[in-house]
């Protein structure tokens, strides 16, 4: 997360160096080809956990012009393709099936891992 950082995955917006009426953040992840209702469903879920369990946010936001930097204490690195997320989002324990249910993960999940298939099967100019 990131007061005021275009380089941050959440990015909000507040005082001081916005007025109070201005204050909203930004999720910034999630591609243009993404389903827009899976993605609020989600970001709703989530956030709400959060509230549910009186979770604290692990680090405080970097500031405008922090170094986002590599691997560090930020938290957990997101996925880095289709088969590293679904196989995050699919595991037994995954807090997807704690606030999506199973039904939903298995269903969803297996959607994708048909897409991972079919591009491992698919002979590319790559």
């Amino acid at each position: 997360m990131g007061l005021e950082h275009r380089a941050a995955s959440i990015r909000l917006i507040a005082p001081p160096t916005s007025k109070p009426g201005a204050t909203r953040f930004e999720v910034r992840v999630p591609g243009a080809d993404t389903n827009a209702h899976y993605v609020l469903a989600a970001i709703l879920a989530i956030g709400w956990r959060g509230v549910e369990k009186k979770l604290k946010i692990p680090c405080p936001p970097l500031g405008k012009g922090e170094d986002v930097g590599g691997e560090n204490d930020m938290g957990i690195r997101l996925a880095r393709n289709l088969r590293e997320a679904t196989d995050r989002f699919t595991r037994v324990g995954s807090i997807a099936r704690e606030v999506f249910g199973n039904e939903f993960v298995e269903h969803f999940g297996g959607t994708r891992e048909h897409e991972i298939r079919l591009w491992d099967e698919a002979v590319t100019d790559w």
